[in-house]
């Protein structure tokens, strides 16, 4: 995979973890640098491994399923993007949270990492620089979520609301992306 379409697939990624950045940080307006670190770096490591344990899965049946592995990974991302882009306009539980309780952050971590550990099962099947992609993975989750964390600190809400749009629509299209190329340039 190149390194422009990896850090396409990192940005798609960490929408989620943007939103809710952003939602950590209209909910904590107090939130000093370190927790914000703090924050970011558990969900940039868990966005990160997830598709390095994905991997393990998808390449233990590689074998089994490379006739339609562009399918597959076309399917899941499609199907990833769209409920994305579904939820942005779904009307979330509105109840008060504390990013900086420890079960929080993980859960948070967990949930927005669920979608990562599904595209590492698609690494297995193509040729994946693992520790690139996890170090990429991983550091632009942190990033977004320390960018989210201090957006959501100084701004309005509406834009956390809506931002899962633009991840939804870079999946189908990275997904789109990898079956144009094994159908038509492989």
């Amino acid at each position: 995979m190149e390194l422009l379409t990896l850090f396409a697939l990192a940005v798609g990624l960490c929408f989620d973890t943007f939103a809710v950045s952003i939602s950590s940080g209209l909910m904590k307006r107090e939130i000093t640098f370190k927790q914000a670190l703090r924050i970011a770096i558990v969900l940039g490591a868990f966005q990160g491994l997830m598709p390095a344990i994905g991997w393990f899965l998808g390449i233990s049946i590689k074998e089994y399923i490379q006739e339609w592995d562009h399918w597959i990974a076309f399917i899941l991302l499609a199907i990833l993007g769209g409920k994305m882009i579904y939820e942005s306009f779904s009307k979330g539980d509105d109840k008060e949270f504390d990013p900086l309780n420890v079960k929080v952050m993980v859960g948070m971590a967990i949930a927005t990492s669920i979608d990562a550990l599904i595209v590492g099962v698609s690494f297995g099947m193509f040729e994946v620089n693992l520790p690139l992609a996890v170090i990429v993975i991983g550091g632009v989750t942190m990033f977004a979520s320390m960018l989210g964390i201090f957006l959501g600190k100084k701004t309005g809400a509406h834009l956390g609301e809506k931002i899962e749009v633009l991840g939804g629509i870079i999946l189908i299209a990275i997904g789109v992306k990898i079956v144009v190329q094994h159908l038509w340039f492989a």
